[in-house]
């Protein structure tokens, strides 16, 4: 039994097997042909009975992917996650970095009603209110919603507290997708995106059919449906037998198995993921910094790209964000080195030190690590566990518990992760309770200027501040890898969180 309770041959039998019963029926007027012909299924891990199609509480892949077909945002992200407008044709700041006037372009509903400046002001509030629980929060707290105001249907200015250039990063941040004004049940929820709402069971299957009047244009498939499959290679053997469409996060032991398949292929984004370490360093023992400085010093990064990524990735540094803009690419590599890291727990009365390392089947990388991290900081004098926990509450478990645990970022704007991990303890994406007004002051300086090279400066002191004291060791950039069936065109390898990921309004089935 693995961690969740559920075996994989469970899964596989279980999910599979009701798959195997057939197609469902085709649903509602709009769907443009039967099922059997044109469903696109895709397989995804979900969170079980926590699951909703709220858009502005998702954190999951699969919820973003769901919320990605129902819903739009003003912009979105390209590869290199610069800035493409989606909902929103134009904005722009006044002098001071403060005012963003933003104008819509013409698209309408699920219901047939027009996407206004309302929908966006009153989805951004939702999103802002701590109450909600958005993941977004942090990035729309700085916006005054007393002074902002809809100009006309399709204009509206947003104020900022504060001056912020780097502001429309937000716009296209997970999470952050318009709904109509007053939406607060969202059952058969109704959005603007390339999909209509069908049906939806929590921690199953999530039906679609195409919007044809979607302002990109109708949809490829006349359906989509989401299909939970915890494992991954319970998802690579629905794929490889024909079950499903699209499988998504494949780790590299299995890039090969896809690619060998006559039926199959892999879509990979090189080097999109960040692969690290959270050390709570709000509490015993990583609140001392000797302790946090030993682990950090005790790693082998290079091994752990060469065994756990089999060599498909990339060195990390302690920072996130590699080859993105504003990343700081003059700090030095942090190397491995053993007797400082024992000096350092010397100095600290903590040699000998044992604690869990939380890890999990949530990535497919994540337990090996934990495996090897152990071993690695066990020839300094610690005796670390690997404690393996449930892939469908793992990172809201991490967030609450232990002092160590696994995790991975998708590609994301660097400010925008900065400010939405870093900035104070209390979000609920910082894993490490890092605090420092330090950061927050370098960073609040460097986009508040509308001078490049000097906001370049004061996000690297940020960063640099971060890296050392910040709790986050990232060991690695992984490949981003999903695989997909040769009957399907249409989908291009893709960063997760850019508009291009999980664009499945653009597949089509052959």
């Amino acid at each position: 039994m693995n961690a969740g309770g559920i075996s994989r041959r469970r899964v596989l039998s279980t999910t599979l097997g009701a798959l195997a019963l057939g197609p469902l029926a085709a649903c509602g007027a709009n769907t443009g042909a039967s099922s059997s012909e044109n469903r696109l299924r895709v397989a995804f891990s979900t969170s079980g009975d926590r699951e909703s199609l709220d858009p502005h509480t998702s954190t999951l892949f699969v919820d973003q992917a769901r919320s990605k077909a129902l819903f739009d945002t003003l912009l979105g992200y390209d590869q290199d996650m610069s800035l493409i407008p989606r909902l929103a044709e134009s904005w722009e700041p006044d002098d001071t970095g403060k005012r963003w006037r933003i104008r819509l372009r013409e698209a309408r509903f699920h219901d047939n009603k027009p996407v206004t400046a309302e929908d966006v002001l009153y989805s951004y509030r939702r999103i802002a209110d701590p109450a909600t629980g958005s993941p977004a929060q942090p990035q729309l707290s700085g916006v005054d919603f007393e002074a902002s105001k809809a100009s006309s249907d399709r204009e509206l200015v947003l104020v900022l507290s504060e001056p912020d250039f780097t502001f429309p990063a937000a716009m296209g941040a997970p999470a952050t997708e318009i709904v109509p004004a007053g939406t607060t049940d969202f059952g058969k929820p109704v959005g603007s995106g390339p999909f209509r709402f069908v049906s939806f069971e929590t921690g199953g299957s999530a039906v679609f059919e195409k919007f044809a009047d979607h302002w990109n244009g109708a949809p490829k498939p006349a359906e989509l449906e989401f299909v939970s499959v915890n494992e991954e290679d319970a998802r690579v053997s629905a794929l490889l037998s024909g079950q499903v469409h699209y499988s998504h996060d494949i780790g590299a032991n299995s890039v090969s198995t896809v690619d060998n398949d006559s039926g199959a292929r892999i879509l990979a984004a090189p080097y999109s993921t960040m692969q690290a370490v959270a050390f709570k360093v709000d509490r015993p023992p990583f609140d001392d910094n000797r302790v946090l400085r030993a682990v950090l010093s005790g790693v082998d990064r290079e091994a752990l790209v060469k065994v756990v990524l089999n060599e498909r990735g990339k060195l990390g540094n302690d920072l996130f964000g590699r080859g993105l803009k504003y990343y700081p690419e003059e700090i030095p590599q942090r190397e491995r080195d053993v007797d400082h890291a024992r000096g350092l727990l010397r100095e600290a009365g903590a040699e000998g030190l044992d604690f869990e390392l939380h890890t999990s089947s949530a990535d497919p990388y994540f337990e090996p690590a934990a495996n090897l991290i152990a071993e690695q900081l066990g020839e300094i004098g610690l005796k670390v566990t690997p404690r393996v926990g449930p892939s469908e509450t793992y990172y809201s478990d991490i967030k609450k518990k232990g002092v160590a645990g696994h995790t991975r970022t998708a590609t994301l704007p660097i400010t925008s992760y900065l400010s939405k991990r870093l900035r104070e303890a209390s979000v609920s994406a910082n894993y490490t309770g890092y605090d420092s007004s330090e950061f927050d002051n370098r960073y609040d300086q460097a986009v508040a200027t509308p001078d490049e090279r000097k906001r370049d400066e004061l996000l690297t002191e940020a960063q640099r501040h971060a890296r050392d004291h910040g709790g986050m060791m990232v060991w690695g950039f992984s490949d981003w890898n999903v695989g997909v069936s040769k009957r399907v065109s249409g989908l291009r390898a893709a960063t997760p969180n850019s508009t291009r990921w999980a664009r499945f309004d653009e597949a089509e089935l052959g």
